[in-house]
């Protein structure tokens, strides 16, 4: 666990750092980490954290159980820098394109465990070739389809799957099933979160009982979504969760009710630059290239616009909202039906604005401003990457 510098008189603060910039409140990170991990030992899984979200090495360090992993990535780029820092168990958590396997193999033989996923007989063939050209026995699990979200095998299509299984085995290696829970984003109610994880659970489950019967070994069973990984109450069967927005949290993870907005520990700090006092308008110089064009919460029960502004300290102001976002120019407005006023901002003020999305809104950032809880004092800067 990396941890933060000490903070010096003398030292970068909120109030001095050019805006806009990325802002990490690593206490609050810091009880997110310990609720999931709190939960999970319950139910006696291990948890295998999606790094996609932070692309850090400091915040990896915080949130995996070793400095070796295990851990879920979503891009090989992600795969090569955790590699470079250590990191030695990664699932490749996207679907294997046949033409990345060659860097697959090169982690491999660096000694970093590192397994693709796939849905289809031409990836298990694709993985089988590889393995057999290199001598190396590629892992892979085959995802299951366990809501119509995305990608995978449906749970009941036994056919294709022990199809892809038998692919797969020509040269690979099967390690498991995988499924993610996208559909419970857009979930409504505890009740509800607590359906899609028990089905979330069965279909893996289901998936890897069939493989089993047929003859093939299945040894992981692996989970994910932030929110059904907080509502599960019975993991029986399954070996690993893998979550990644829960470290920092976001809008659309508290408009589905898994978070309260005091646990969100990323915003994005901008400056008082403008006013069209007609309009009910602040302007600050936070727009969509700081915040992202992410308008999750547009979709849920109450639109949260580009993100929820907060005073300095972190403190939400009551209704109000980045309403609207050009390239650079954030518009800030009463929330629309609410009984909020605008605060008395003047030029050169600052404000911090809450995401929709942590994992969009950090990829225009290359670092994070880390601070301790409404400490304004800037105790550490921790860089971030993306590529793919």
């Amino acid at each position: 666990m990396v941890a933060p510098a000490p903070t010096t008189d003398t030292g970068p603060t909120l109030a001095t750092v050019e805006t806009p910039y990325l802002v990490l409140d690593s206490d609050r990170m810091d009880r997110n980490i310990a609720r999931l991990k709190a939960h999970l030992a319950t139910l006696c899984v291990t948890l295998r954290p999606h790094l996609k979200t932070g692309k850090s090495v400091e915040v990896a360090g915080r949130v995996m159980e070793t400095p070796e992993g295990p851990a879920t990535v979503s891009t090989l780029k992600e795969a090569e820098q955790f590699a470079d820092a250590g990191v030695r168990d990664l699932i490749y958590a996207v679907g294997i394109a046949p033409d990345k396997l060659p860097r697959v193999l090169a982690l491999r033989a660096r000694g970093v465990d590192v397994a693709v996923v796939l849905d289809t007989v031409e990836q298990g063939r694709a993985v089988a070739a590889a393995s057999r050209a290199a001598g190396v026995a590629i892992p892979a699990l085959i995802e299951i389809d366990c809501d119509g979200h995305r990608s995978g095998v449906l749970p009941g299509d036994g056919g294709a799957l022990l199809a892809i299984a038998g692919a797969l085995v020509e040269g690979g290696d099967l390690r498991g099933v995988m499924t993610h829970a996208g559909g419970s984003y857009a979930a409504r109610g505890h009740d509800e979160l607590r359906r899609l994880a028990e089905a979330e659970r069965r279909s893996v489950v289901d998936a890897a009982a069939t493989l089993r019967a047929a003859g093939f070994s299945c040894p992981v069973v692996s989970i994910g979504s932030t929110p059904t990984a907080h509502f599960a109450t019975d993991l029986t069967g399954v070996t690993e969760v893998r979550a990644g927005v829960f470290v920092f949290f976001d809008l659309v993870m508290h408009g589905i009710g898994v978070c309260a907005i005091d646990d969100i520990a990323l915003s994005v700090l901008g400056t008082v630059i403008g006013f069209q006092k007609e309009k009910g308008w602040i302007l600050i110089d936070a727009g969509w290239m700081a915040m992202s064009r992410d308008r999750g919460t547009a979709k849920q029960p109450v639109d949260q616009g580009y993100g929820v502004v907060c005073k300095v300290d972190g403190t939400p102001f009551p209704d109000l909202i980045l309403a609207d976002a050009n390239q650079e120019h954030g518009i800030i407005t009463v929330r629309p039906g609410s009984n909020g006023t605008l605060p008395p901002l003047a030029i050169g003020d600052r404000v911090r604005v809450l995401p929709n999305h942590a994992c969009s809104t950090a990829a225009q950032h290359p670092a994070y401003h880390v601070v301790h809880g409404d400490d304004p004092a800037v105790v550490a800067t921790w860089s971030r990457f993306g590529g793919w």
